[in-house]
């Protein structure tokens, strides 16, 4: 932790100021000059901790009790801690190191997230949400990366981090992201991508192409038709078919991703990072269409910083993964030799607890990666429920069941629900079990909307009120149950250092 001036704030000082007791996070207290901070939490809310005097002081807003400004842990405040305090704002991946999102639905997990870092040579991205994701727990952009500052500065992480506007699909989405501060765009170019074109007969498939218009196709055959492109040992033809194939499949996505990379200046200034998703697809992604895509978005002058492809398999919400790893581990060889070779790094999705295919990531990619988790953190949340509080995780248990169906319109599962153990029939030490079933993680993974806004007939929240509280009082158990968790991804990763 950077040292910025002499620590002298005292937890007393504060309790006698709030009125009440609080938890003072001992790595927040940093001095500049003649103003001293904190960061104190009393009971949900949590509170920026002024002492002093100067220009900080001032500009922070907030109530002088005695020598002390009790400011709220706002979005103003956040803004001004990023001025004085620059560690606490989100920055880009610039030194190169091996990145993962960490996507936090909750506010609560970045603590827990730093402890699993330690001193690793990891670049954390604490705030990653997608569209989704903000309308399922109703939060904002500003609001996701507000949280993740104030727990970095809780925390004292120094080491830098990052905030990932996650599958976003529309302009708007992308340029309200960059306003609230997101340093990384995942482009979802899924809407743009034909999948019906994969499994025509040929015959068809020689329709379809005859539909565009003469000057494309004879572009694109001009430039790819049955050429072969070598890198290293790996050669690979665009043959007509393939090539038909991905003009068809891919030629609006392409489009629409140098659109967006012309768009938005902050992707070329290297302000934000550009990382296509071509994984929400029906079909895993051909070598040769990544070829094709990878050819054109060099041609084409867009200059991204990862790629996520639709690997062959499963990879489901909360889960190892289903599939063929044999078949993964061939593919997964030739899609990172076309990566390196056109400059950009290979990026997985739905990475959470994909043990079994990170050795192979750590073995065959020898250089940083990206990896994306988001649910599991949740799901270490509902562990912290099923250990301290059985009664509260058996409402929130029976209400999955009733919203599973509801949930399934946002995820794809292959979620057996009479594969669940019922609720009478599992004492209290065992609700625990729960998470180590992948039915009955992905019945909470993907309900986690519901059960965090669901309300009553008198407009009362059912669970969050709840279940947030028991998240304060219980913070130090989840941040321990996320560092080993998150910790074990690290390690099969063979992010050790």
């Amino acid at each position: 932790m950077e040292v910025y001036g002499v620590k002298k704030i005292r937890k007393s000082d504060i309790e006698r100021a709030l009125g009440t007791a609080v938890t003072l996070y001992k790595e927040s207290v940093t001095s500049l000059g003649e103003c001293t901070l904190a960061l104190v939490r009393n009971g949900k809310k949590k509170y920026l901790i002024a002492k002093g005097s100067g220009p900080m002081f001032d500009e922070l807003e907030g109530k002088v009790t005695d020598d002390l400004k009790i400011c709220p842990a706002n979005h103003a405040n956040r803004l001004v801690l990023n001025t004085y305090l620059p560690y606490t704002k989100p920055t880009t991946n610039k030194d190169g190191r091996p990145s993962i999102g960490l996507g936090d639905r909750l506010g609560e997990a970045t603590p827990g997230h730093i402890k699993a870092l330690g001193n690793k040579n990891i670049f954390p991205y604490f705030a990653q949400q997608s569209i989704r994701e903000l309308n399922l727990t109703g939060r904002t952009f500003d609001g996701v990366i507000d949280d993740a500052a104030y727990a970095v500065f809780q925390c004292g992480y120094t080491a830098g981090w990052g905030a990932d506007g996650d599958h976003l699909k529309k302009e708007e989405e992308i340029k309200t992201a960059l306003r609230s501060g997101a340093t990384m765009i995942t482009l979802d170019s899924s809407e743009m991508i034909d999948n019906t074109i994969a499994g025509l007969p040929e015959k068809e498939l020689l329709v379809r192409y005859g539909n565009v218009d003469e000057k494309t196709r004879t572009f694109y055959e001009n430039l790819y038709k049955e050429r072969t492109f070598t890198f290293g040992t790996l050669s690979l033809t665009l043959d007509t078919v393939s090539l038909m194939k991905d003009i068809l499949i891919y030629g609006k996505a392409l489009d629409y991703i140098q659109k967006i990379w012309e768009t938005f200046p902050e992707f070329k200034a290297n302000e934000a990072f550009l990382e296509v998703s071509i994984d929400e697809t029906a079909t895993p992604t051909d070598p040769k269409s990544h070829l094709f895509i990878a050819l054109e978005l060099k041609r084409r002058g867009v200059l991204l910083k990862t790629l996520a492809p639709r690997f062959a398999g499963e990879f489901q919400k909360g889960i190892d993964y289903i599939g063929d790893l044999a078949q993964f581990e061939r593919e997964l060889i030739i899609h990172e030799t076309i990566a390196l070779a056109h400059d950009y790094r290979l990026s997985v999705h739905s990475g959470s607890d994909k043990f079994s295919i990170f050795p192979l990531l750590a073995k065959h990619i020898d250089r940083p990666f990206h990896v994306k988790t988001a649910g599991t953190n949740w799901l270490e949340a509902m562990h912290v429920v099923a250990l301290t509080d059985p009664s509260l995780y058996r409402r929130m248990h029976t209400h999955a069941l009733a919203r599973f169906k509801d949930a399934t319109a946002f995820y794809v599962v292959t979620t057996d629900l009479s594969k669940i153990k019922p609720l009478d029939k599992v004492s209290d030490q065992q609700l625990c079990d729960y998470l180590k079933d992948d039915n009955a993680r992905q019945l909470l993974h993907i309900t986690y909307g519901y059960l965090l806004q669901d309300k009553d007939e008198k407009g009362a929240y059912l669970f969050r009120d709840e279940f947030f509280a028991l998240l304060g009082k219980e913070e130090e158990l989840y941040q321990d149950l996320l560092a080993k968790h998150i910790g074990k991804h690290f390690e099969l990763l063979g992010w050790k250092k």
